[in-house]
């Protein structure tokens, strides 16, 4: 039996755990991933760390298969948008407690190539 990604319930619940806890929720994306819309003037090593409290940004929408929300930098109104595939963490800018989502789980591995990438071996 095949089960839905559970990033998105552990992400809905950590966000609210870390806001109970009354700390600040930052989320870290896979900036490098096709379908994410991030300003790129705070991208770092392919990711962005965000500060997703109620009091940073507007309209936040943590659905099943995306992230969304209006947010500033530098002044300027930019609209995120995040696939879950590309969450890679959610934790408490205050402590660091929070979760990071193993790779398996966000965003599939590339295909290997067929020369040194992985494979089956056959074993007797």
């Amino acid at each position: 039996m095949t089960m839905t990604s559970s990033v998105p319930y552990l992400l809905r619940a950590l966000y609210d755990w870390i806001l109970d806890n009354r700390c600040t929720p930052y989320l870290v994306i896979n900036a490098l991933n096709r379908e994410t819309s991030v300003p790129q003037d705070f991208v770092k090593d392919g990711q962005i760390v965000l500060n997703i409290s109620p009091s940073a940004i507007r309209d936040l929408e943590l659905g099943d298969d995306s992230i969304q929300f209006n947010g500033r930098f530098a002044g300027i109104r930019h609209e995120i948008h995040a696939p879950m595939a590309a969450v890679m963490a959610i934790y408490a800018k205050e402590n660091g407690q929070g979760m990071w989502f193993p790779k398996g789980e966000t965003e599939p591995e590339p295909p290997a190539d067929k020369k040194g990438g992985p494979h089956l071996k056959v074993i007797k």
